[in-house]
């Protein structure tokens, strides 16, 4: 123990703390039922594989998603976007991308374009971190086959227009991937309603789940489209070595991690007892604290999401005479303030809002269960370092 109250404010990174509810389900399946799921006929055996499918139903139902086989469970949000990425694009094909992409976007694509397999247009943002559709719209081409867009970045927040762009793609005969790993648990979020092929997200972040279980949602239509790049025990069809072509057996090789289904089962369970609404307004009124005390502070750019417009619960900054990393060093070994500081593996976002050269920014993230008290902690953590700083500059 550090002895020592920690105000965590990463949660753009991963959620913490998890509701109690988690921490039950996780445990008590490890201390009371410990079987694999689609394996056995003994009764706890049973019992998993039956409380599998109703997780996945529950969140099926979360995301908009119709049919719960069409709700996939992967070992991240990585693995999600990995999977659509590798398995649908084919040699010669088209992709486009935007600036406000994770890694877990811009290697994959990067990779296949420079093997010579694909070639790939890059959408740029503007220094708030908005993607226009029209600029997609432009960069469509008749091969082009996916066009990978995040709900929003992890670095400004701002959230995009992805039922337009969505739009775009379909019109031009191209499918649509989401990456919703920051929006989904923070806002409202239903697949139908956005219009794309396939979404992904991760229960570690705004699901309250553990780490290392994901999700990836998918058109029926669209999935069969995709070739599997892992094959293995599915628990059915066992005489065969070939991979059922079923959903969600198709991309679901291997014993599934039951803890975390069960974990993100119990996070989306809490979230719907609170409501989403009522976890989105929480947030918006704890970023705009942010927002408003920082950008009144002497020294603080803030980057990305207004005062006005904030919808989650992420913002980033920049201190003068700061190296970001340097600033989050400080905040957490001084005021026990625990943020993300850098490029936040979105080093096109950082090029687009001119921060890549100064490191990056440091990013405030507070969570479900942040306070009123912990933000207030925070903003005079901040103004106590650009008081020093601006000391330091008249001396």
């Amino acid at each position: 123990m550090t002895g020592h109250a920690r105000i965590y404010l990463d949660n753009a990174a991963t959620s913490w703390p998890k509701p109690e509810g988690v921490y039950r389900a996780i445990d008590a399946y490890m201390r009371e039922l410990g079987a694999p799921a689609g394996r056995s006929g003994y009764a706890e055996g049973v019992m998993v594989s039956r409380m599998v499918e109703q997780a996945r139903t529950k969140v099926a139902r979360f995301l908009g998603v119709q049919d719960p086989k069409c709700l996939l469970f992967t070992p991240g949000c990585t693995d999600s976007l990995n999977t659509v990425i590798h398995g649908l694009l084919h040699e010669g094909d088209h992709a486009v991308v935007s600036a406000v992409e994770h890694n877990s976007v811009l290697r994959p694509l990067a990779l296949l374009e420079a093997q010579g397999r694909i070639s790939l247009s890059r959408v740029p943002a503007d220094s708030r971190g908005r993607v226009d559709p029209e600029a997609v719209s432009g960069a469509l081409r008749a091969g082009t086959r996916l066009i990978a867009i995040a709900h929003a970045s992890n670095v400004t927040g701002v959230v995009q227009s992805v039922a337009e762009i969505a739009k775009v793609a379909h019109a031009a005969g191209a499918l649509v991937l989401c990456d919703a790993a920051q929006t989904v648990g923070h806002i409202p979020v239903d697949m139908s309603e956005l219009g794309v092929d396939f979404l992904a997200a991760s229960a570690h972040k705004g699901l309250l789940g553990p780490l290392g279980i994901g999700v990836l949602a998918v058109r029926p239509e669209a999935a069969q489209l995709v070739d599997s790049f892992r094959q293995g025990g599915t628990g059915t069809s066992s005489e065969s070595v070939r991979q059922p072509d079923d959903l969600p057996y198709k991309f679901e090789a291997g014993s599934q991690n039951v803890p975390g289904i069960l974990g993100l089962a119990a996070g989306v369970d809490y979230l719907s007892e609170r409501g989403i609404e009522s976890v989105e307004q929480h947030g918006i009124k704890l970023a705009r604290q942010l927002i408003e005390a920082l950008g009144e502070t002497p020294g603080v750019t803030i980057w990305g999401q207004t005062a006005d417009n904030a919808r989650l619960p992420l913002v980033s900054m920049t201190l003068a005479g700061y190296e970001p990393q340097d600033v989050a060093a400080i905040l957490d070994s001084v005021h026990h303030v625990q943020v993300r500081a850098g490029m936040h593996c979105a080093p096109a976002m950082h090029e687009s809002m001119g921060t890549a050269a100064g490191g990056g920014t440091v990013r405030f993230s507070p969570g479900a269960f942040s306070t009123v008290d912990e933000i207030e902690a925070a903003i005079g953590a901040v103004r106590e370092l650009a008081a020093s700083s601006e000391l330091a500059e008249r001396a």
